[in-house]
């Protein structure tokens, strides 16, 4: 169909041959370059009107001398064009900085590195938790329940959980020391990783920490991601197929929460341990925290 468009072409013109024939333009034009030689480039010689080596130097040491080295090349060229001298043009300035890389900053100055934000990272258990306290909606409107999660990074196992009828700093210090001493945490051994909030940064759970000789962290004030690790798992948590709209009691809340766990518990020792046990092995006696 190109070759009929191409002949076609020749009478009534490309663009009515390609649309009478539905083909499109491009193609034909395409067809008819692929036996013209490609051009090969040719050796330019530099212009005779070009600095010399010498020139380019000596107009380098001008833009870089303590007089102008705070100075764009047009000012340069301007303030030098008034005492009487011509070196050469503004762009022709810019190009011979452009060689060396010194069009943006020509000065001797600090050069600070880009900022990285910190991160926490753990390499085995029981060295980072990260704690945090979600809604749960109770029976009415403007009700809720207040879920406590203390969750270690590594395994992503909910080392402590508690439901309460109110956010304390005073219900997070007990979930705290309690699962410190259900886990058996040394001194020195762990971090506690937390976001800004109220609950987080009372005195009452920084004695607590400082008691305890457990490290304790928080995330950056407003920013988005505050505590990342929590909050996946408040999202795992919500959007599970059997979880409420609404709670009718705080027994009822951790009934579900209870079962929820139990679930997380054998889902992450399963993946840890794939490997190594049959089909039909059974975790029990797990240890959680609940109130």
């Amino acid at each position: 169909m190109r070759q009929a468009a191409d002949h076609l072409s020749a009478k009534v013109g490309v663009s009515t041959a390609c649309r009478v024939l539905g083909v499109p333009r491009c193609g034909v034009y395409r067809e008819r370059n692929q036996d013209v030689p490609k051009r090969v480039p040719t050796f330019r010689p530099p212009s005779k009107r070009a600095l010399s080596q010498d020139e380019q130097v000596k107009v380098k040491s001008v833009l870089n001398s303590e007089r102008f080295q705070d100075a764009s090349p047009r000012q340069i060229w301007a303030t030098l064009l008034d005492e009487g001298t011509y070196l050469c043009s503004w762009r022709t300035m810019y190009r011979i900085l452009d060689a060396d890389k010194q069009v943006k900053e020509r000065r001797n100055q600090l050069q600070r590195p880009a900022y990285k934000k910190p991160e926490l990272l753990a390499t085995e258990p029981y060295q980072l938790w990260s704690w945090d306290i979600t809604k749960l909606r109770g029976p009415v409107t403007w009700t809720y329940n207040y879920l406590y999660v203390i969750l270690d990074v590594f395994s992503r196992y909910a080392v402590g959980w508690m439901i309460a009828r109110q956010e304390s700093a005073q219900l997070a210090r007990d979930l705290i020391q309690m699962s410190c001493q259900k886990q058996e945490i040394d001194k020195d051994q762990l971090t506690i990783h937390a976001d800004r909030g109220a609950a987080m940064i009372s005195k009452s759970v920084a004695l607590l920490l400082s008691d305890l000789g457990v490290t304790k962290t928080h995330s950056r004030p407003h920013v988005s991601n505050d505590n990342p690790y929590s909050e996946a798992q408040f999202k795992t948590l919500k959007y599970r197929p059997d979880y409420p709209d609404r709670f009718g009691a705080v027994q009822d809340a951790r009934g579900w929460a209870r079962g929820f766990f139990d679930w997380r518990y054998v889902s992450i020792e399963m993946r840890q341990f794939s490997k190594r046990i049959s089909e039909d092995f059974v975790l029990l006696n797990h240890p959680h925290l609940a109130c």
